[in-house]
C-alpha cells in the first residue's frame, strides 16, 4: 500500500506559511506585536515536535530498514545534520526579536532559506525512501508518536494551525485524514479557540 503523506506535506506548508507571515511582520514593523509573537512561539513549538519526533521515531526506523544501502544512509545523515543547522537559526531570530536587532530581516531570511531547503530535500528524497522501505504500520507508529506528543490540548492548536488560511480543497484533504471525533472537535471548539488567540492577526 502507498503511505499517505498528506499530514507531512500539510505541516511543511504550514511552516513555510508562518515564516512568510513572520517576514511580512518584520517588514511592516509588527514583529513585536502580541499576535506575531504568539505565532512565532507556536511555530517554534510545532517545529520542535515535528523534528524531534522525526529524529527519535522516524529516521532510526528508516535507517534500520535501509541497512546496507550507503547512499540511503548518507541521506539520513543529511536529514539529521540539516535539523542541527536549524536550531541555531531559531535562537538567532529569538535574540533578534528580543534585541530589536536591525539584522532581524536577514536572520529571518536565513532561517527561511535553510528550512525551506531542508523541507524540499526531505520531500524530494527522504519521502520517496520512506515510501520504499517503510510499511503502513511503520508510518502509523511515527504518526502515533506525533499524536501522543501533541496530546489532546496540543491537537486543539495543531489542527486549526495547519488549516489556517489554506485553500478549501487542501483544507478538506487534510481534515479527511483525521479521525471523525477530531474533525467534530475542530469544527465545534478548536477553530474557534484558535481564532480567539488571534495568532498572526494584523489587528
Amino acid at each position: 500500500m502507498t503511505i499517505d503523506f498528506t499530514g507531512m506535506y500539510a505541516s511543511h506548508d504550514a511552516f513555510r506559511r508562518d515564516l512568510i507571515r513572520l517576514a511580512d511582520a518584520v517588514d511592516d514593523g509588527r514583529a513585536h506585536a502580541v499576535p506575531v509573537r504568539a505565532g512565532w512561539e507556536n511555530f517554534k513549538r510545532q517545529l520542535h515536535i515535528h523534528h524531534t519526533t522525526e529524529d527519535t521515531g522516524l529516521w532510526p526506523r528508516v535507517r534500520e530498514r535501509a541497512a546496507g544501502r550507503p547512499r540511503d544512509l548518507a541521506l539520513l545523515d543529511e536529514m539529521e545534520e540539516e535539523h542541527s543547522r536549524i536550531d541555531p537559526l531559531l535562537a538567532a531570530v529569538d535574540t533578534g526579536l528580543a534585541d530589536r536587532s536591525p539584522e532581524l530581516p536577514y536572520l529571518v531570511r536565513a532561517l527561511t532559506v535553510t528550512l525551506d531547503d531542508h523541507l524540499k530535500h526531505e520531500e524530494d528524497s527522504a519521502l520517496p525512501l520512506i515510501q520504499e522501505v517503510l510499511t503502513d504500520a511503520d508510518w502509523a507508529a511515527f504518526t502515533g508518536s506525533l499524536r501522543r506528543t501533541q496530546g489532546l490540548r496540543g491537537a486543539a492548536l495543531f489542527v486549526p494551525w495547519i488549516v489556517d488560511g489554506v485553500p478549501p480543497a487542501d483544507r478538506a484533504t487534510f481534515l479527511d485524514t483525521l479521525p471523525a471525533p477530531a474533525r467534530v472537535l475542530n469544527r465545534l471548539f478548536w477553530e474557534g479557540g484558535y481564532r480567539r488567540r488571534g495568532i498572526w492577526a494584523r489587528a
